[in-house]
């Protein structure tokens, strides 16, 4: 049985637009909460029966037509021997963050089924406890924001040692790149293997170069992405990526990602010919629920029925309220 996002990204016709929402498992949902307090975060991703649980909740709660699988994209980065930790209220630290060649010689890549078997277990758990009309979205970040938080070894509000490094060490930042894209072909392919029916790279931190070091740095490794994965459903997502949404296009047959930096039905004529998958600001869900739905439905107008899919611009926000989540869900469902 071909589903609704699977249909949505080979551009067949469909009745309405399927609908799913980035973050959505986990930080907003109440039960999420209550596991959050019982496991370590990288306990509840490295545990498949809990990674698949927190991935279905979404699918039980809000009803949405596909389940991202619980994880992070910072479990490269540990499987490339550059530990991770979670700190509860801080965030990702990165303890011996890369800042030289030598840094990059001491990472060591295994197999993605090796190093990072439990997400394809918590895929395989998730499909066989779902029904065949709900796929699983597999995901993984994009080289550039992965070298971010390996340099940095934190989050940074302008990720100045990241930047620094691709200019004041370039050979160093060349082969810590091939290493994470080679990782990340490696991760995705593993993970369609294991069933996720689709795969999204973010790029979550494209917004911090200029259009010409993006274009330097980051588009051939796209390229190098789509064309070894080109036989797999793909969602390109570079928030705030100043190289403009065609040009994330014209990498192949991929559907782009969209935040809420841009007006949908520019987007729509900017790429008429490919699925777009956006872009409702997050921030739009503690409107009530009258405006929810009015906002949802001229998404939907903008973007047009077909070659679409429906989500946030960004994450959910983890003080969501669950009942606006639902509202927003149950626009797109029920929209003729």
């Amino acid at each position: 049985m071909i589903t609704l996002l699977e249909q949505a990204l080979q551009g067949n016709i469909v009745p309405r637009p399927p609908v799913w929402i980035m973050r959505q498992a986990g930080r907003f949902l109440p039960k999420y909460r209550e596991l959050q307090e019982r496991y370590p975060f990288f306990t509840r991703i490295r545990t498949p029966e809990l990674a698949s649980q927190i991935s279905r909740m979404p699918v039980d709660v809000l009803g949405v037509d596909a389940a991202i699988i619980f994880s992070d994209i910072l479990v490269v980065p540990d499987a490339l021997g550059c530990p991770v930790t979670m700190e509860a209220g801080a965030g990702p630290r990165l303890p011996h963050p890369i800042r030289t060649m030598h840094d990059v010689e001491q990472l060591v890549r295994l197999p993605a089924a090796e190093s990072l078997g439990y997400v394809s277990d918590a895929i395989r758990l998730t499909r066989s406890e779902l029904s065949d009309s709900v796929p699983v979205i597999g995901f993984a970040g994009a080289p550039w924001t992965i070298l971010c938080y390996m340099v940095e070894g934190k989050g940074s509000k302008d990720w100045e040692l990241a930047k620094r490094f691709l200019l004041e060490q370039p050979q160093a930042a060349s082969r810590l790149l091939d290493l994470i894209t080679d990782q990340t072909i490696d991760y995705l392919r593993m993970q369609h293997q294991a069933g996720a029916s689709a795969v999204q790279v973010f790029d979550s931190w494209a917004a911090a170069l200029s259009p010409s070091m993006y274009q330097t740095w980051m588009m051939p490794l796209w390229t190098r992405i789509v064309s070894s994965l080109a036989d797999i459903p793909l969602i390109v997502y570079a928030r705030g990526a100043h190289v403009g949404i065609d040009n994330i296009a014209s990498l192949g047959s991929v559907a782009v990602g969209l935040d809420w930096s841009i007006e949908a039905a520019q987007a729509r004529m900017l790429v008429p010919s490919h699925t777009l998958q956006g872009n409702l600001d997050p921030v739009m869900l503690f409107a009530d629920h009258d405006t929810i739905r009015k906002t949802t439905i001229q998404l939907i107008h903008d973007l047009g029925v077909q070659r679409t899919i429906i989500n946030l611009g960004h994450g959910i926000l983890p003080t969501t309220p669950v009942d606006a989540a639902r509202v927003f869900i149950d626009t797109v469902k029920n929209y003729t």
